[in-house]
């Protein structure tokens, strides 16, 4: 199974969530290419989309690698397995946490403009992304948004490895992924189309007037 582009991954997660219109929810997309996912997700549930950011902490002395994850509200999710390899105190790592906490308040700055962030408490959440690897990103999400007091978070995701969803199903009331393949190794490789996305198209998208779904 695969998913032509983001598009058709948004409105096949929609089938699997009718069950939740009705209910006073907002959708959020992981930025960028979450959004994506979510726009059509949101139509279907007649919800308005916004977005929830969080970013990847590198290790010092190689970027690539994921030590941790922030979010907003001070959350800071950590792999101590790799922490401790690479014997990495809070200190080394300050700096790569303040760069990834000041593009998390850039991007929000961006993406809403004037618009004031959504009123999340009592609300049903679908939290959406276009996969999820390591899944340290989506947890820091999740803590950032469940600080804030909503009624239920649902995870919603096209495609996951195992390992990320051990890790974040515990954290969430429910979720939905279409699949976790045990050959997984990267998210591009379920899509025929995973053209990266542009700010300008996630701008676009959470438009409120957006009619493009």
């Amino acid at each position: 199974m695969s998913f032509r582009d983001r598009r058709d991954a948004g409105r096949q997660l929609a089938r699997h969530l009718a069950h939740l219109r009705g209910q006073a929810g907002i959708v959020l997309g992981i930025p960028r290419g979450g959004v994506v996912v979510a726009r059509p997700v949101a139509d279907a549930l007649g919800w308005p989309l916004d977005v929830v950011i969080a970013r990847k902490v590198g290790a010092p002395f190689h970027p690539e690698l994921a030590l941790g994850a922030v979010a907003p509200g001070d959350v800071l999710v950590i792999n101590e397995a790799v922490a401790a390899e690479f014997d990495l105190t809070p200190e080394d790592i300050a700096p790569q946490v303040a760069a990834q906490r000041a593009e998390i308040e850039r991007r929000l700055g961006l993406y809403r403009g004037n618009r004031p962030a959504p009123d999340v408490r009592g609300k049903t959440l679908v939290v959406v992304d276009d996969g999820i690897a390591t899944g340290m990103t989506v947890a820091a999400a999740i803590q950032s948004l469940r600080r804030q007091e909503p009624k239920a978070i649902v995870l919603a995701a096209p495609v996951a490895s195992p390992e990320a969803m051990v890790q974040i199903r515990p954290l969430v009331d429910a979720a939905v992924c279409l699949l976790e393949p045990w050959s997984f190794r990267a998210v591009g490789e379920f899509y025929e189309d995973f053209t990266q996305v542009t700010d300008d198209e996630v701008i676009r998208l959470l438009e409120p007037a957006d009619e493009t779904g």
